[in-house]
């Protein structure tokens, strides 16, 4: 009788027993270095036992490990808030241009939170009763607070604890530093998230009614011209986002906006290096070619 053998079927089975010797060599006992491990996920992708998006992923848990909350916030100074006492159309003037879902809403300083607002409240009350009375306050939810020093993979356990989506960094003084999301700290580990604003790998421009558009900073200014008939100059740039960088005199942040001729470009994402995704406003239905812009 042949002698039995689990790994009989699998043409991988020795090395993915060797592989997995070794790893379990490195996480007992005594201490290896980082290093060591991420090696060990390396040569096993290498060894096509899984493949790159699982490899990233499992790099990505072990980052989380290091990361804190002060490493992926959103800085104070680029939080999309609330005013507290905001007549309801300044609050959903807010809401319909952001596009996010929850709002941290502020006292008389920004570093007040005095908790959060979900944006279907809100659109609920504005639908039954868009002319009356309105107080945010009634909407209010607890705002959790976080400190800036907090590990992003217990942030994340907390989130799945609480069932909450947002939380306030909290700083030395008790004021809102920032804020995190569960988005934020799951980009971390599989990458980033698209939401209703992101363009398809293939595509450059998406849109979505005949004034509203959002674009990829790496489109090509000649693209752009073409789909937009406007003229801009492609000899100083290659790119929308190098055009409207030089527009703002500096490396703009998310939520800033430029005028460039008839267009009017908002920052949806971008990073301490480049941009990543604008939004573009036809201001009428003409669009007029030309560099002139307003800050």
């Amino acid at each position: 009788m042949p002698e039995t053998n689990p790994d009989h079927h699998s043409n991988r089975g020795p090395g993915l027993r060797t592989w997995f010797e070794r790893l379990r060599q490195a996480l007992s006992g005594e201490p290896r270095d980082r290093d060591e491990l991420l090696e060990l996920l390396h040569d096993a992708q290498q060894r096509n036992l899984f493949d790159t998006d699982a490899q990233a992923m499992l790099e990505g848990v072990l980052q989380v490990a290091d990361m804190q909350a002060r490493d992926i916030m959103i800085p104070r100074a680029q939080m999309v808030v609330l005013e507290k006492d905001a007549a309801l159309r300044e609050v959903m003037a807010v809401v319909v241009d952001s596009g996010h879902s929850r709002f941290p809403v502020v006292g008389e300083r920004r570093d007040e939170v005095v908790g959060i607002v979900l944006a279907k409240d809100l659109l609920e009350h504005f639908l039954d009763n868009p002319d009356g009375q309105f107080n945010i306050r009634e909407y209010l939810r607890p705002a959790p607070f976080v400190p800036e020093s907090i590990r992003l993979n217990v942030l994340l356990k907390n989130f799945r604890a609480s069932r909450n989506h947002m939380a306030i960094v909290a700083d030395e003084y008790g004021g809102a530093a920032g804020l995190v999301t569960i988005e934020d700290v799951l980009e971390q580990i599989v990458g980033e998230i698209d939401d209703e604003y992101d363009v398809e790998d293939e595509a450059r421009i998406l849109k979505h009614t005949d004034k509203r558009y959002t674009v990829k900073a790496l489109t090509p200014i000649e693209d752009f011209n073409e789909y937009f008939a406007t003229d801009f100059s492609d000899t100083e740039f290659d790119t929308v986002g190098g055009l409207v960088m030089h527009a703002f005199g500096h490396l703009p942040k998310r939520g800033e906006k430029t005028l460039i001729g008839n267009l009017r470009f908002k920052v949806i994402r971008a990073d301490s290096r480049r941009l990543h995704l604008l939004e573009v406003l036809r201001r009428n239905a003409a669009v007029s070619p030309g560099p002139d812009t307003t800050a």
